[in-house]
């Protein structure tokens, strides 16, 4: 298939980033244009405008917690992104590296301080003064940035990969970046230390989203291990995951309990809450609630569709923003 005949799906670039990687593992290079975005915000905006089909974004890491940039703009509280429905999900086992320009091939001396975690420099990096990576990233390294960088300047950039072509750039050795393996050799970097975040097995998850008009999830999204399960005797299928956000009044008390209830009366697993600013006044928020299980098509009953029902009638206002496969074996 020529690349123009090719649907486009976006992610957060450059190439090299841990959402590139996601990226790949859910689509196939060969049947997509995988298109890199500056900006979270830019692959929203080109799926909300039809430009890419699909767009793949960083949702949630096992040590950090959720990224607040994309719950942000699910909560789209200025109306921009409307159509956006979550449509799979991916994983990537995530390993930090430090890297920069070395001052040498030298591995490092012995004088360091202890470390707390297992990770040790194996190059000299105490020229190093600048350090540079996704905000998500230092709370994932604190340990090391602790032990041995505790000095060094720290950077907010876009992605991890971006944080590695900018030290690319300055040949001084003063500048390093929180980043993968894979830009130390796209940018032609020296590994200054490896596998440098707090719990070894630290994992992002990355959301796959598309608008809400457009075709079902393409079949080479590859489904869960576990997605063959047949679906359960109430009509809804296992093993799917779906993604809600509300509002509550705030002033009314239990109102917040009514709204949770509305899933337990339909037996419904909540696996996560989370809060943001609503913007429509200080210390109001808009609730997100992913839970197990999947909303059925109009007119069609259901679990999901009936705590819908109910969350209707006690929240100030609801939205369904998607629901897909379960692609975590372990869950």
């Amino acid at each position: 298939m020529s690349e123009e005949n090719r649907p486009i799906v976006a992610f957060l670039g450059p190439q090299g980033s841990y959402t590139h990687q996601a990226t790949l593992d859910a689509f196939n290079h060969s049947d997509y244009v995988i298109s890199p975005q500056v900006t979270i915000e830019d692959v929203f905006t080109a799926v909300q405008s039809g430009d890419a089909y699909r767009g793949v974004i960083p949702f949630e890491n096992s040590s950090n917690g959720s990224v607040v940039f994309t719950l942000d703009l699910f909560a789209d509280l200025h109306g921009k992104y409307p159509d956006i429905l979550v449509c799979g999900e991916s994983y990537v086992a995530v390993k930090h590296c430090l890297l920069g320009h070395a001052p040498s091939s030298e591995t490092a001396s012995t004088t360091f301080p202890a470390a707390v975690s297992p990770a040790r420099p194996i190059a000299d990096i105490s020229n190093v003064k600048r350090l540079y990576s996704h905000p998500q990233a230092w709370g994932q390294c604190k340990e090391f940035l602790n032990t041995y960088l505790k000095h060094a300047e720290r950077n907010d950039v876009s992605s991890t990969s971006k944080a590695a072509e900018l030290v690319a750039q300055d040949k001084s050795g003063e500048s390093a970046a929180l980043s993968s393996i894979i830009a130390a050799d796209m940018f032609d970097l020296d590994v200054l230390a490896k596998t440098i975040n707090d719990r070894v097995e630290n994992t992002t998850r990355f959301l796959v989203i598309r608008r809400k008009d457009s075709s079902t999830p393409p079949e080479s999204i590859p489904s869960s291990p576990k997605s063959s399960a047949t679906t359960a005797t109430n009509g809804e299928q296992r093993n799917w995951k779906t993604l809600i956000t509300f509002t509550v009044d705030q002033a009314n008390p239990g109102a917040l309990a009514h709204c949770l209830s509305a899933f337990e009366k339909y037996g419904l697993n909540l696996t996560s809450i989370n809060t943001r600013p609503s913007g429509v006044e200080n210390w109001n928020y808009v609730f997100f609630v992913e839970l197990k299980g999947r909303k059925e098509e109009e007119g069609e009953e259901g679990k999901v569709n009936g705590a819908l029902g109910e969350l209707g009638r006690v929240c100030r206002g609801y939205r369904w923003l998607g629901s897909w496969e379960n692609r975590l074996t372990a869950a």
